[in-house]
């Protein structure tokens, strides 16, 4: 297998860490006394230091040019250059300060794809212990080189990639393969057919040893080790644009096309009818602020945000705004099972004995107590119980029966251990003999098919009876989603223990299987069952056996109507992976015996076919997946630090549950995106109007609305309650509704003419008859003079303030309609959204100072209005949500 090199030296080929010992000794240049100091320093320069090698991170400034350079900020630059242009510099300025706080908002995206690389680099550690011209030192753990002899026991990380050539260890292999079990890790050969992280005599890089002691040489540091390419896939895998991105990119692209187009036409208009240049330009200007909503940006970020804190309260903290609504759009889930549909904790399930099958009686306390005793489980000093998880079942199982042992007691008697063997796949304990015997007792426990290999049958019992029941209830435990044991004995002379262990583990008699079951987390089916009722399909993607894993999978409702098990999905090619997931959409799939690679192309396949996917993942292996998928999600409890950088939401309380929880808050959210957008773009239309009659009629009717008065209301009276229809409660049957598919834009065709040419044209005539009602009540004719000085120019001002009035309080109209597509307000509740009102609240303030606050209102061209036009003003929010009212209560009886 060919590896990466330290940048500038030759590729290196890195030797089979699964060749006979000898053989890979040789390849590596290595004997009992390790490396010479001189030869190390060598291949160091070759291979380079024993570092996860960070891609360079995109700089702050070029992400903030990228922001700057939005299509609706080069809209509002071009309004700004005009405003200077046209010597309006507090204009210019205002718009310039909504473009950078817009950058601002944007520029709070997470940037965690490079982090997740640099946390993998933490987990090897600083310094290692190696052997060196014969001699044990301690080096840089980044001057590790192939070939280097290492020295590990209890408490260290391994720093590299190793082959054991003495002794043995335990290892916690959970950042790497998701089991939170410890896996024994021994000298000797090969077993062939296993992946790599499975075998026996292999340690990885970032893995900590947790028990015993070994040699190890070296095979591979650096990018070279599974930690480095896992890094390398990470790297690989960048970040998409989440749908609500794109589409709000693609909006404002039209927006802005839309606007220069619209304002060339009427800029020539203008000029061609004899408006003056200034006038032109102030109308181009106008034009573009009127047609870009200069709250929408921020407002969706708000939002967003609001969903965010929304979600953490409930267990989920969503590192990206975007991802909010892309939740929403999810309709693949990807999850593991050990703790996030378990609850991973093993406990004692069942209890099978020779002749007496599952039935109590004191034949299965004796079980349970014998498995108990050949355990290496202890007790803290706070009393609780350390070790092997199934292990410690086995105890609290036994404890729960009353047999439970002294385990102080039973590990100072203890006369030998046999640690479990992966090869052998079992483990024994000898016991001194007790008060009713004289000899030593062995007592085994492991696979079933191992321990009942092993054993012999009593006398006056058909030779394979037992062994036949034994299996066919091994089976059915397995078939239930137990984790099976068998549990066998020996006696032994007290002076005759044998030599080697073969011999001691040999003629043993059955007592018994134990069944260990980690049962589901109670609230997953009830989860499973509204994400079927939400047309979200749920695969399992699991290190696990097919077995247990689709025994879960059953007893939650992952599966239903059809459940199909991939028991080895490390060997699935990309078509027969394409078939699997293309063949029936109403499938459910469990992924067994999962590698880091297998998550990856699960994700790549199912994107390739349109889903929108959520995985789940806690180690590092799991990196790269989850920053693939659409959502990642990582555990806040049991996860890695590099799988919670790499996701895009953490679990804080690891459960499935709480993913849907998410699903339905992202189907909420989006919704109410919908709603202020309508409200928003409902305001263009009565922005641009003003601009367009002054225009089209040559300046015989004077500009009813100033630019200022519009930037005050994008981003003043429109703000608050734009964000309140955020925190609109989910619509009725938001989670029995299939997913929303991905090209589906968040902006529609029905979004647009109901908000620019319903709610639009209905606010527009308002605000514009407020206008003319002032102005022709003053006397004013079309081509009257209106500017400073003129008979006529303080009830231009007025007029101009009833325009800035009246759409204003349409918008609260707009904000009560705004609030449901299809329902009537009253089934949705008037007061139901208390921030609504007090944001109408606060736009009827802000709309009152500008108006009547002297030292205002020569800034926004404003004057306080008289009694009869306020009367006719406060009856538009009425009219406005009346006629909408009355489109959808005929869009309801015609049933579209």
């Amino acid at each position: 297998m060919t590896h990466l090199s330290a940048p500038g030296a030759p590729a290196t080929i890195s030797p089979d860490p699964r060749e006979p010992l000898s053989l890979l000794r040789r390849e590596l240049g290595t004997g009992a006394e390790g490396l010479s100091g001189r030869e190390a320093d060598r291949r160091l320069t070759v291979h380079g230091p024993n570092e996860v090698q960070v891609k360079e991170r995109t700089s702050i400034s070029r992400e903030l040019v990228q922001q700057l350079a939005h299509p609706l900020a080069l809209l509002l630059w071009a309004a700004a250059a005009l405003a200077f242009v046209a010597g309006i510099e507090v204009l210019g300025w205002a718009i310039i300060v909504v473009i950078l706080v817009n950058a601002a908002f944007a520029l709070l995206q997470e940037r965690q794809a490079e982090r997740a690389v640099e946390t993998l680099a933490r987990y090897v550690p600083e310094h290692a212990e190696v052997i060196r011209n014969g001699h044990q030192q301690t080096v840089e753990a980044r001057t590790l080189v192939p070939g280097d002899l290492l020295l590990l026991e209890e408490g260290n990380k391994v720093p590299a990639d190793a082959r054991l050539t003495q002794g043995a260890i335990e290892t916690d292999l959970s950042m790497l393969t998701g089991e939170s079990a410890p896996a024994e890790r021994v000298t000797g050969p090969a077993v062939q057919g296993l992946p790599l992280l499975q075998e026996p005599d292999l340690v990885f890089s970032g893995t900590t040893c947790t028990g015993g002691q070994a040699q190890a040489v070296v095979y591979a540091t650096g990018n070279c080790t599974e930690l480095g390419r896992i890094a390398a896939l990470s790297q690989r895998t960048r970040r998409e644009q989440s749908p609500l991105e794109q589409q709000v990119k693609r909006v404002a692209w039209l927006i802005a096309a839309a606007a220069v187009a619209m304002g060339a036409v009427f800029l020539v208009t203008g000029v061609a009818v004899g408006l003056p240049l200034t006038d032109a330009l102030m109308f181009a200007i106008g034009l573009l602020v009127a047609n870009v909503p200069e709250g929408l940006l921020p407002i969706i970020t708000l939002a967003l945000a609001v969903g965010v804190r929304s979600l953490a309260r409930r267990g989920a903290v969503v590192k990206r705004l975007s991802a909010v609504e892309t939740l929403g759009s999810t309709n693949v889930i990807c999850t593991d099972k050990t703790g996030t549909l378990t609850q991973n904790k093993m406990r004692l399930q069942s209890l099978w004995t020779p002749g007496h099958g599952s039935e109590g009686g004191p034949w299965v306390k004796e079980l349970a107590r014998a498995a108990a005793d050949c355990t290496t489980v202890t007790r803290d000093a706070e009393g609780r119980l350390r070790g092997d998880p199934t292990e410690i079942a086995l105890v609290a199982g036994a404890a729960g029966l009353d047999v439970c042992p002294d385990l102080d007691a039973r590990h100072a008697q203890r006369r030998t251990v046999y640690r479990f063997d992966p090869r052998l796949r079992m483990m024994s304990v000898v016991h001194p003999p007790d008060s009713e015997g004289d000899h030593l007792l062995l007592i085994t426990k492991g696979a079933p098919e191992a321990i009942l290999a092993r054993t012999v049958t009593d006398p006056g019992m058909p030779a394979d009876l037992t062994v036949r029941e034994a299996r066919a209830a091994a089976d059915d435990m397995a078939r239930h989603g137990m984790r099976v044991l068998a549990v066998a004995t020996r006696e032994l002379a007290p002076d005759a223990l044998p030599g080697r262990r073969e011999d001691a583990e040999a003629g043993l008699r059955l007592m018994g299987l134990v069944g260990l079951y980690d049962s589901p987390r109670p609230e997953v089916a009830a989860a499973v069952r509204r994400c079927h009722e939400a047309g979200v399909r749920v695969h399992i993607v699991t290190g696990d056996n097919g077995a247990t894993a689709a025994a879960v999978a059953r007893e939650v409702g992952i599966g239903e109507p059809a459940l199909r098990v991939v028991p080895e999905a490390e060997t699935v090619s990309d078509p027969e992976l394409d078939e699997l997931l293309a063949s029936n959409s109403d499938t459910e799939i469990v992924f067994a015996r999962s590698s880091p690679e297998t998550k990856l192309k699960v994700a790549d396949a199912l994107r390739h076919h349109g889903q929108v996917v959520a995985m789940t993942g806690d180690g590092v292996n799991d990196a790269p997946a989850l920053h693939r998928a659409h959502i990642g999600v990582a555990m806040g409890r049991s996860g890695t630090d590099v799988a919670r950088e790499a996701a895009t939401m953490v679990l804080t309380d690891d459960n499935f549950a709480t993913i849907v929880t998410a699903i339905e808050a992202g189907r909420r959210v989006y919704d109410n995106v919908r709603k202020f957008i309508v409200y928003i773009f409902a305001h263009l239309t009565p922005e641009v109007v003003p601009f367009a009659v002054f225009a089209l009629s040559g300046g015989a009717i004077p500009l009813p609305l100033t630019v200022l008065q519009i930037l005050a209301i994008d981003l003043g009276t429109e703000t608050l309650p734009a964000l309140a229809l955020g925190r609109e409660r989910a619509e009725p049957g938001a989670m029995t509704r299939p997913p929303r598919k991905r090209s589906q834009g968040v902006i529609s065709r029905d979004m647009l003419i109901r908000s620019w040419g319903y709610l639009g044209v209905v606010s527009a005539a308002l605000a514009m008859s407020a206008f003319f009602y002032v102005l022709w009540r003053a006397g004013w004719q079309p081509g009257d003079p209106t500017g400073p000085g003129s008979a006529l120019h303080d009830a231009y001002v007025t007029a101009t303030t009833a325009t800035f009035a009246g759409i204003v309080t349409c918008q609260i109209g707009t904000a009560f309609a705004a609030r449901t597509d299809h329902a009537s307000l009253r089934e949705i509740g008037l007061l139901t959204n208390p921030l609504l009102l007090a944001g109408i609240a606060f736009e009827v303030v802000f709309t009152a100072i500008l108006i009547y606050f002297p030292p205002v209102q020569g800034l926004f061209g404003t004057e306080a209005l008289p009694l009869d036009v306020v009367l006719i003003i406060l009856t538009f929010p009425v009219l406005v949500w009346g006629t909408d009212e009355l489109r959808r209560h005929v869009r309801r009886r015609s049933g579209t």
